[in-house]
């Protein structure tokens, strides 16, 4: 399950340590790190501060994106980067972009190799795929994906070399060359050439590469809004981790994503304060349902119904006396966001979110504590009278037909999360990432 909401994020490439580098199926990159910086992108909602009812954009719309050149000779291709997905795909059928200059094209490609559907790689290697590979009309391994919005993408399993510069290495990437790519948003769809897998499957680009670690910092702001950075961390600068066990299970099970982040949540507090919720609801019961997954591509954070609602009751508890409520019984923000509240650009300068109670999601050795304004985000275009309107930014995962708790990246703002796949667990530290992003040398 991957959910994205706006805003939205763009990726630049910088390499920060070491020359150009050739993306390899066969090498490992233990002692090489990549510094990536954002920028962020804004998608306009419409007036009314809804989305509409029948475009829940919870794929493409923040986007990681990654400039690189692929084959031989090479072509400059941009790719989102997904940490919810396995398979990297490029868009390669001119004829259904309208920006066609920025497809890759396997004709002009000596080094282009497509996958029989009889390879290893196509029978064995795509077994986390929710759609099996199958064996198109040519006997080559043929892959369809598709994405929590509805979105998808068809084509062929294929290796071909992936590099930044003049690289000379050969070695190659296995990835979908798709000729078919759908979903809600046609404009925003035909704005992605490519997509970038960065999930636990043996396809994803992650895994192909051999990076032993990746990590990232939100700051959340305009001016420097984060990095995502390849490779290890171990800076004498950096702010001890505590760490949290990745959760494996090899059965596979209707509602557990098995290759996805995905980590135990043990409570909820508020302002200090534990929620009383019962262990068996935090953890995957005997379907899969129940999972927590660590999301940077989803914005807000999304809970089970039950821990949702009483999450809602204790905030909206303490923050009695203190803020109005807006009170719209049919108005849900984003179709999943029910408590919101009045708030004057008054009372905002004045510094009055200092004053909301803060809340901590506990996970087994971790903890990510959330206070001030990112518990809150403005419903674009809506006023009442002098007032803005302000939504908490939990969401109930039931009125979004999920059967999953996702930890979205509003929430991970300055915190570095290092996902450690060779120790299999997550390592979380609070930190400002403007001043981690100045150690790194990126500049604001």
């Amino acid at each position: 399950m991957h959910l994205t909401f706006y805003p939205l994020f763009s990726l630049l490439l910088i390499l920060f340590i070491g020359t150009n580098q050739c993306f390899s199926s066969s090498s490992s990159h233990s002692s090489q790190t990549l510094v990536l910086p954002l920028k962020t992108r804004i998608t306009p909602t419409d007036n009314s501060g809804h989305r509409p009812t029948d475009k829940l954009h919870f794929h493409h719309n923040v986007t990681l994106t990654v400039t690189l050149t692929v084959g031989t000779p090479p072509q400059n291709i941009s790719m989102v980067i997904d940490t919810g997905s396995e398979l990297s795909w490029l868009r390669c059928n001119r004829t259904s972009n309208p920006n066609p200059t920025n497809n890759f094209d396997p004709t002009l490609s000596s080094s282009y190799s497509p996958i029989p559907c009889s390879s290893p790689t196509c029978r064995t290697r795509t077994r986390d795929f929710l759609i099996p590979a199958s064996c198109d009309s040519d006997k080559l391994c043929h892959a369809t994906l598709s994405y929590a919005d509805a979105s998808s993408s068809e084509g062929n399993l294929a290796a071909e070399v992936f590099h930044f510069g003049n690289s000379t290495n050969n070695s190659s990437l296995v990835f979908g060359c798709m000729g078919s790519v759908s979903g809600s948003d046609p404009e925003e769809d035909s704005k992605t050439t490519g997509l970038l897998g960065m999930n636990r499957g043996s396809l994803s680009f992650i895994s192909q590469m051999g990076f032993p670690k990746f990590s990232y910092c939100i700051s959340g702001t305009d001016d420097f809004p984060g990095f995502l950075l390849l490779g290890d961390s171990n800076f004498t600068w950096l702010t001890p981790l505590n760490y949290t066990p990745l959760i494996r299970i090899s059965t596979p099970l209707p509602y557990f994503d098995r290759v996805a982040y995905t980590v135990q949540l043990t409570g909820i507090k508020v302002n200090g304060k534990l929620l009383p919720i019962p262990k068996s609801v935090l953890v995957p019961d005997h379907t899969g349902a129940g999972q927590t997954m660590v999301d940077s591509g989803t914005q807000f954070t999304f809970l089970l119904g039950p821990v949702y609602t009483a999450l809602r009751t204790e905030f909206l508890n303490q923050t009695n006396g203190t803020f109005t409520v807006y009170d719209e019984p049919d108005f849900v923000f984003q179709g999943t966001m029910d408590l919101c509240y009045l708030i004057s650009p008054v009372r905002i300068r004045t510094g009055i979110l200092h004053r909301l109670p803060s809340v901590s999601l506990v996970f087994e050795g971790a903890e990510i504590a959330v206070s001030g304004q990112p518990l809150l985000y403005r419903v674009p275009h809506l006023t009442v009278g002098n007032d803005s309107v302000y939504c908490f930014t939990f969401g109930n995962s039931d009125l979004m037909g999920m059967e999953a708790y996702v930890i979205g990246h509003h929430h991970q703002q300055n915190m570095w999360i290092e996902f450690d796949l060779q120790r299999s667990r997550i390592g979380l530290a609070p930190v400002q990432c403007d001043v981690s992003g100045q150690r790194l040398g990126i500049e604001s």
